[in-house]
């Protein structure tokens, strides 16, 4: 909470908090779409009048603004730019290009989206989003390349797998925190997550991105650079383990604190020094720090390349990456300012006094709240919040529980827009320009929950059935 916001209640009411919202958003799109005003500079505007017409006070407003922004980029920045080094490394040794070489060769050109949707569903098992993305796009960019058409023919499928992964399943934290405050078990809550992730998707990120990938042709981004006439690329072996590297270290952090935070591990456990190493390890900035000089070991050094060529390659990485770092921030300021204001609040509790079924309530506040604000894990974890009584005292046996943090998840996702950092993300990382940004991943995203809902609501009726 921003210091000058304490003591301040919000006085309008659900009505003049939306219109003022969607207004925000309206103007927000008219300025980027039809006068071309860029993205960075648009949400700064947009966002401090913004602050202004929902009566947060003057003194604040900055505050506020820097606050959305600088979160956003504690998070996104450090991922982005590790990554983007990562990436651009992989790239100009040929190293992803070797591995999207042995893709293709072991699924063939066919199956290849395919092969990277399954390859991004296992890394988003442990990884978190925003990190499983850059380190997966030098291999998607590649098999682009080489096999030619659109890269949203092989990135969605990617992408769409790493949002999945780290909606409906633990050890993320939307899903974690979710099963906790509704006291459900997490190994309950994994195993139909599972069931529900997959084809959520199967439908939203693969078939959906082949169909988008043929009817917009989107060439392959120059931002992590490009392999030239490279004469000893990486091993296979090689480039595989440093993918793998990020996984397993992230898994320390995710899987130890599920472990804990389940029980399994004694909470003892929690302030001994090699339970906090492992975890302090598993940071994802820290794994993605890790990775990034164990690369430079193997594939630079090994490889007879000099300390200053590496160097010039890493820095040529962060260049191209900046505008997104910072449209990224601006995108999470103006999410910050829509939570501050006190907009989704409003409406989950106009919303929970109508008195719908609780899986349904579940969704439908969840979904609110992320429209409002942007952010899918606050989305979550509020909405968990205050629908929790009603699932506590519900008397729901342990698959319906289950269902029921799935459904709450499937609302998070959906919708994704101007005022979520990811959609800002994904459409600078991919080059794609909003509209393009509105007809794929904010397609996307919604599919991935409407399914989701769809199964969990299937899931929870049939296990009250028997």
């Amino acid at each position: 909470m921003v210091e000058q916001l304490e003591g301040w209640e919000q006085t309008l009411t659900a009505g003049p908090l939306l219109a003022i919202a969607a207004a925000a958003i309206a103007v927000l799109l008219v300025l980027i779409i039809k006068f071309k005003v860029h993205a960075f500079l648009a949400l700064i505007v947009i966002s401090g009048l913004t602050a202004v017409a929902t009566g947060i006070p003057m003194n604040a407003v900055v505050p506020v603004l820097t606050s959305g922004f600088g979160n956003t980029l504690a998070s996104v920045a450090l991922l982005v730019g590790l990554g983007a080094m990562l990436g651009r490394l992989l790239e100009t040794s040929g190293g992803a290009q070797v591995l999207a070489d042995k893709l293709i060769g072991v699924f063939g050109e066919k199956r290849a989206a395919l092969a990277l949707g399954v390859a991004s569903l296992l890394f988003g098992f442990p990884i978190f989003f925003d990190a499983g993305l850059v380190v997966m796009l030098p291999v998607v960019f590649s098999v682009a390349r080489r096999l030619g058409g659109s890269v949203l023919l092989y990135a969605l499928p990617a992408v769409g797998a790493f949002s999945a992964m780290h909606i409906y399943l633990p050890p993320h934290p939307g899903p974690v925190a979710a099963s906790a405050f509704f006291e459900a078990n997490v190994g309950v809550v994994l195993l139909l997550g599972l069931v529900v992730a997959i084809p959520a998707w199967y439908l939203s990120s693969y078939l959906f991105g082949l169909y988008m990938g043929k009817r917009i042709n989107l060439p392959v981004p120059a931002i992590l650079g490009k392999a030239e006439d490279v004469q000893n690329p990486p091993k296979t072996t090689t480039v595989v383990l440093i993918l793998l590297l990020p996984l397993v270290l992230i898994f320390l952090n995710t899987g130890l604190s599920t472990l804990l935070n389940s029980g399994t591990l004694p909470e003892s456990v929690g302030d001994d020094l090699w339970y906090q190493s492992l975890v302090a390890i598993g940071q994802t900035p820290v794994a993605l720090t890790i990775t990034l000089i164990v690369a430079a070991l193997l594939i630079g050094t090994a490889r007879g390349v000099s300390g200053s060529a590496i160097e010039k390659t890493f820095e040529s990485a962060l260049g191209p990456v900046c505008s997104v770092i910072l449209i990224t921030g601006a995108g999470g300021m103006f999410g910050g300012v829509l939570r501050a204001s006190g907009i989704g609040d409003a409406l989950a509790d106009v919303l929970s006094d109508l008195g719908v079924p609780v899986i349904v309530a579940g969704f439908l506040i969840s979904l609110i709240l992320r429209v409002a604000q942007g952010s899918a894990t606050v989305a979550l974890t509020t909405a968990a919040g205050l629908v929790a009584p009603a699932i506590l005292a519900g008397g729901y046996n342990e698959v319906q529980v289950a269902a029921l943090v799935l459904a709450v998840a499937a609302g998070s996702v959906a919708l994704s827009h101007v005022n979520d950092s990811g959609f800002w993300l994904v459409g600078r990382l991919l080059e794609m320009d909003v509209k393009t940004t509105f007809k794929t991943w904010t397609v996307l995203e919604t599919i991935i929950g409407v399914v989701g809902f769809a199964l969990s609501a299937v899931i929870f009726a049939l296990a009250g059935a028997f």
